[in-house]
């Protein structure tokens, strides 16, 4: 029963609203210190009891180290937003010319869906690419082509380069032949008794992305026709009220 106040420890730690990676930490440590307590041990063999299980989660983390580095890119983005990333990658792509928001958009969604066809889908994603680097350039090459945007022009900006990493994930992952979503259709039409090789499910799934790169490529294209017209507008205002 002892080996149960662990648990109480989690509740007393999540309601304190204590560092949550903390409290279970301390409830593990709890729990296999409690449990040695039933087998007549000293306070050196508790004490050891603690540093074992301390080993355990060592032992875990050093297994699994390469699923951990993945969670490592995070705090590491944070440092570098907090040192300025966001605005060097504005202030990087302001100085070519021919960009802009929609163009390069279509950059990345072409490195986006290549990549992703390779099996490297990792390059990419929300938290570690579109929002410390690919959203504020594009904001940067709007604001060098515009001048200052509105926060609603920013946002529509942010939602569609979200929008961009997704449909290149999405519609390039498929083309890799070892990916999950292949894998599953192989064996659902095997259970329903057609037999159909991974590598043609994949080599169908080409035409697909070709027309999802066409189709987005072309809202890319009319997001920078309607970013020049809604910019345009109030300065054209301000010239009629002088």
């Amino acid at each position: 029963m002892l080996v149960l106040l662990g648990i109480a420890v989690v509740v007393a730690g999540f309601v304190a609203r204590i560092n949550p990676l903390l409290v279970i930490l301390v409830a593990a440590v709890v729990t296999g210190v409690l449990a040695a307590v039933g087998s007549d041990l000293d306070l050196r063999g508790l004490f050891e009891a603690g540093v074992a299980t301390l080993a355990r989660f060592g032992d875990a983390f050093n297994d699994n180290r390469y699923f951990h580095i993945t969670w490592l890119i995070l705090p590491v983005i944070g440092v570098l937003e907090r040192a300025g990333l966001q605005e060097r990658a504005r202030q990087l792509i302001a100085n070519v010319r021919a960009a802009t928001a929609g163009r390069l958009l279509l950059v990345y969604l072409f490195v986006r869906q290549a990549t992703s066809a390779l099996g490297l889908t990792s390059l990419g994603g929300h938290p570690q690419m579109v929002r410390p680097l690919v959203a504020p350039m594009a904001e940067g090459a709007a604001e060098a082509e515009h001048g200052p945007l509105p926060d609603k022009v920013r946002f529509r900006i942010r939602g569609m380069s979200a929008a961009t990493d997704n449909i290149g994930l999405f519609f390039g992952e498929d083309i890799f032949i070892a990916i999950g979503s292949i894998v599953l259709m192989v064996g659902f039409l095997e259970q329903a008794g057609l037999k159909v090789e991974a590598l043609h499910i994949s080599l169908w799934a080409i035409p697909t992305a070709i027309a999802a790169f066409i189709v987005h490529g072309l809202r890319l294209w009319l997001l920078d026709r309607a970013l020049k017209r809604d910019l345009a507008a109030p300065s054209s205002e301000m010239e009629a009220a002088r």
